[in-house]
């Protein structure tokens, strides 16, 4: 029984370190290695999953207000007011974004430095990450034979391509002046945000 509280150990410090491994792969690894149930692996997992990306939130956004200048902090606040006006748009893309494969590190990172409060993006995350998780590890128990080719499938183009998409979403979040945009249409960039 001690394996379901390592298995939601594991989806925390995963989740709660951005640029790691996503918390499926260490889900599948114990699913498989330990022959372990699997409803149970969910519950536990994306119960980790989403008290990581929670605590990640909110020192990623102690991070910006001690790194990044005070302008940039009130742009990206005026940011996550305007994705957060309408909570159903909110939850609605929140919701999809879960269900993609690719990381939310980016979001988190956005909703922390946005200071976005986490009832807006939690139950979405959670509904999310109970269905593409699920998806993940039924199909994963069955796709892998041996835990070595879960591990040589680790970096993959599809996974580079991912961290790839994950550093430009984080780049435009710091560099895009979002005032200016969204309240003249105008694309402006601006690099001097670091304290």
């Amino acid at each position: 029984m001690w394996l379901y509280p390592a298995v939601f150990a594991a989806a925390l410090v995963l989740d709660v370190i951005p640029f790691m491994p996503p918390a499926w792969m260490a889900m599948v690894f114990l699913l498989v290695k330990f022959d372990l149930n699997p409803w149970l692996v969910l519950v536990f997992g994306v119960g980790g999953s989403t008290v990581g990306r929670y605590l990640f939130s909110l020192y990623v956004r102690k991070f910006s207000t001690h790194f990044i200048k005070r302008f940039k902090n009130k742009d990206l606040e005026f940011l996550g007011q305007k994705l957060t006006q309408t909570l159903w748009r909110a939850w609605l893309f929140v919701l999809l974004y879960t269900l993609i494969p690719i990381s939310t590190s980016p979001l988190f990172t956005a909703a922390g430095i946005a200071k976005v409060k986490p009832w807006k993006i939690l139950p979405p995350f959670v509904c999310g990450k109970l269905v593409s998780d699920a998806v993940i590890l039924f199909t994963g128990r069955f796709a892998v034979n041996d835990v070595t080719d879960m591990l040589n499938g680790t970096f993959s183009w599809r996974g580079f391509l991912a961290g790839v998409f994950g550093v430009v979403v984080v780049a435009a979040l710091f560099f895009v002046h979002w005032r200016s945009l969204l309240n003249h249409g105008k694309l402006e960039f601006t690099f001097r945000i670091w304290k």
